[in-house]
């Protein structure tokens, strides 16, 4: 198929051929076959990078020029790779069910609604093609992701992220369903059936994702997507216990809680509205010592927990609103006055201070708002956003720490005297006269192993019966584990044979 248009010519670029994986919906598991596939080139000696056009989560990375989503820097880490903004030059973080932060390049473009961002998303496209064509430049392999799924054909007038990238730049498709959802048979056919011919026609094939038990027995089913779509199926892949291991690329998908019967130490988070960057999780819910529990909505807090953590989000007074609404302000408080740790993070901890300033509306509508008074701070929303890496050591143990801040708001006040860490010239966080009422600016702190496993001792987890966690460790062995799986299970040689230089487009 030929995706050039009147008034302008096509060529092929040479540098770089490109492949695109798209899916049936959210959440069929995108994210980690891309990652799986850069892997996979990567040990075959191929210069590979990911991309994904536009991506909606307030899962972020921190990277030189700004923020991309946080899957894209998993699949770069997965390819060898820094992250960089053009691997997803487009970036929306919902504020509400309605508004979203455009994040462009790596910077905060602007905030509109839904209505707003349907009309104008057709012009984000050249910033797109800006970035993949930088790296076609550079790489010779590109793996796309794409985003939802392109059957919702209510949103393809001016689609960036799926067929409307595909077509623009030549890209050809794979398409995958997830079979643990059930129904995957109709999902692809369904796909099928709904697109134009001219998307229809940039699908080369299928793979199955998150088969459990023997794939045989899925071969007639297989046989009928085949006969009802013309795509070939290029792979049925296993359900992976060690895509557990690995950051999520929505909060729709966390699991409720990790139950180990030899757990020292039970740690609960509330499951906020607007969650941000929950993966700071995964270290604490990998350690076999923990026993870690998303809260749900609608659920009290667990009496019996030791330490109650307030993970970020992307709007601290819309969420400081819903956990009041949720009775969990009561069950936090309670649990600090009885001698309970709580641990804030970045909009976290500016919930645990006294009060929250947003003279100018930056957060949502203007006004204060009291704080949890656990800490005494306050924090005042400031238009100039905070976007780095830090790297520093811990105040209390001098251990080494490195993440990233990515947040709105400045934090003051007598308790940030006691800090939680020095950061260069800077020190950074804050901690209560006894040391059970901590909170912190720095994502990512749980990650490093030194920190965390001193910082669990003092919590009561005792210390780890062999071997602590090597956190980086681990999800470079799972990253191994998805990609050999993969390799196993799909015909890699004919899905990388699908890959062609895609098209660029020169004004006539």
């Amino acid at each position: 198929m030929n995706p050039s248009t009147p008034g302008r010519r096509t060529r092929r670029q040479q540098a770089a051929r490109a492949l695109m994986i798209q899916g049936t919906g959210s959440d069929v598991g995108k994210s980690l076959i891309v990652a799986a596939l850069c892997r996979i080139a990567r040990r075959r000696g191929i210069r590979v990078a990911p991309f994904k056009p536009q991506n909606m989560s307030n899962n972020a990375a921190v990277c030189p020029g700004g923020e991309i989503g946080r899957a894209q820097a998993l699949q770069a880490r997965a390819a060898e790779l820094e992250p960089r903004v053009d691997f997803n030059p487009v970036l929306l973080k919902p504020e509400t069910d309605r508004k979203a932060r455009v994040v462009v390049h790596g910077q905060a473009a602007s905030s509109m609604n839904a209505a707003d961002d349907m009309a104008s998303r057709g012009t984000r496209l050249d910033a797109v093609m800006q970035s993949f064509e930088r790296l076609g430049r550079e790489f010779e392999l590109i793996i796309v992701e794409g985003a939802g799924s392109p059957a919702e054909i209510n949103l393809r007038e001016g689609d960036i992220a799926n067929m409307g990238f595909a077509r623009r730049a030549g890209v050809p498709v794979c398409i995958a369903g997830d079979i643990d959802k059930g129904g995957v048979i109709a999902s692809l056919a369904g796909t099928r059936a709904v697109l134009s011919p001219e998307d229809a026609a940039m699908i080369r094939g299928f793979v199955i994702n998150k088969f459990r038990g023997d794939a045989k027995l899925f071969e007639d089913g297989v046989a009928a997507i085949e006969s009802r779509t013309g795509w070939p199926c290029f792979g049925v892949i296993p359900w992976l216990a060690c895509a557990a291991t690995l950051p999520a690329e929505d909060a729709v998908v966390i699991e409720g809680g990790r139950r180990d019967p030899g757990a020292k130490l039970r740690i609960v988070a509330p499951m906020l509205s607007r969650l941000a960057n929950f993966d700071d999780a995964d270290p604490l819910r990998l350690d076999p010592r923990v026993d870690f529990h998303w809260i749900p909505p609608g659920r009290p807090l667990l009496r019996n927990a030791d330490v109650i953590i307030l993970f970020g989000t992307k709007s601290t007074l819309g969420d400081l609103t819903f956990l009041r609404g949720q009775g969990w302000d009561h069950d936090i408080i309670a649990h600090a006055r009885a001698g309970g740790r709580v641990f804030g993070l970045c909009g976290g901890y500016q919930m645990l201070g006294t009060e929250i300033t947003d003279p100018d509306g930056v957060d949502g509508p203007s006004g204060t708002a009291t704080g949890l008074g656990l800490l005494d701070t306050r924090t005042q929303m400031v238009a100039d956003k905070t976007v780095r890496p830090a790297n520093g050591h811990c105040v209390l143990t001098r251990a080494p720490v490195s993440g990233y801040e990515i947040h709105v708001g400045k934090t003051s006040g007598p308790e940030t005297a006691r800090p939680l860490f020095e950061l260069g010239e800077q020190v950074e966080g804050a901690r209560s006269a006894d040391g059970l009422i901590e909170g912190s600016y720095l994502h990512g702190v749980f990650a490093n192993d030194g920190f965390r496993e001193a910082w669990l001792q003092r919590a009561g987890a005792g210390e780890a019966s062999g071997a602590t966690l090597d956190f980086s460790a681990t999800v470079e062995n799972a990253l191994d584990e998805l990609a050999d799986a993969v390799e196993s299970a799909v015909d890699i040689e004919e899905l990388f044979a699908l890959a062609e230089p895609p098209l660029l487009k020169t004004n006539s």
